[in-house]
């Protein structure tokens, strides 16, 4: 399971803990996020982050594993699925931020150079500030503190190191479409109209994947995860059937 902004794995602790009955489980803090190392102010590109992902799949996961990612995790997982198809056996990409795919004239193309121009002049509480105001759900639950204190720790690393590769994402819709294992992708049943879920959309439209609806908000795997662990349990069942 790759996280999204923030790099965190206490995302998915609880489901996680919910799919552990039928699932072995690997969450990550991704590299130079909260309890991991390699943080060195360097802009990291997606490339790097699929490596990492590879990397654990080729240890600990034996070298093959199913792959879910949310938001930029998704981001990560289609850029894995595009350079290292032979270590997948599915991937389900929920809500992918993929501004680029969008018609040229939607101005929700600019939500990573707005924000980007937001850490420029204010620094990471003004970029946080809008890009927390543009996530559906956000302020209407309550995150595990353990995990806001981390989140807190990681805004610089997300938009002074991170930022610029997911701002840049391009499916590589020939890769995609020729993968040799399933690819699902997904948003919340409260997201159609924005810009993270309407991307998911239209990649699958491209590549002729199938789309699939997921209870809730963008980060339901934190406002109720066992409503979200079910969901992505019935997804991964018949990805593995």
């Amino acid at each position: 399971m790759i996280s999204g902004a923030g790099g965190d794995a206490g995302y998915y602790a609880q489901v996680a803990t919910d799919l552990a009955d039928a699932f072995t489980v690997i969450t990550y803090d991704r590299r130079g996020n909260s309890r991991s190392t390699g943080r060195t102010g360097a802009p990291m590109s997606l490339a790097e982050q699929a490596a990492d992902a590879r990397a654990l799949i080729a240890g600990p996961a034996g070298g093959r594993a199913l792959v879910f990612g949310n938001s930029g995790g998704a981001v990560i997982g289609l850029t894995l699925a595009a350079l290292h198809p032979e270590c997948l056996a599915g991937l389900i990409a929920h809500e992918p931020p993929a501004v680029n795919v969008l018609p040229a004239d939607d101005p929700e193309r600019e939500f990573f150079a707005d924000v980007a121009d937001r850490y420029a002049r204010g620094g990471a509480p003004a970029a946080g500030r809008r890009f927390a105001e543009t996530v559906r759900g956000e302020g209407t639950y309550r995150w595990p503190d353990d995990l806001w204190r981390r989140f807190l720790g990681n805004q610089d690393h997300l938009f002074g190191t991170e930022w610029p590769g997911f701002a840049g994402f391009r499916p590589d819709e020939g890769a995609l479409k020729s993968a040799p294992f399933p690819i699902v992708l997904a948003a919340g049943a409260e997201d159609h109209d924005t810009y993270y879920a309407r991307p998911s959309v239209e990649i699958a439209r491209r590549i002729g994947a199938p789309w699939v609806e997921f209870p809730g908000i963008h980060m339901e795997f934190l406002r109720d995860p066992a409503r979200f662990a079910a969901a992505l349990r019935a997804v991964l069942a018949q990805m593995v059937e």
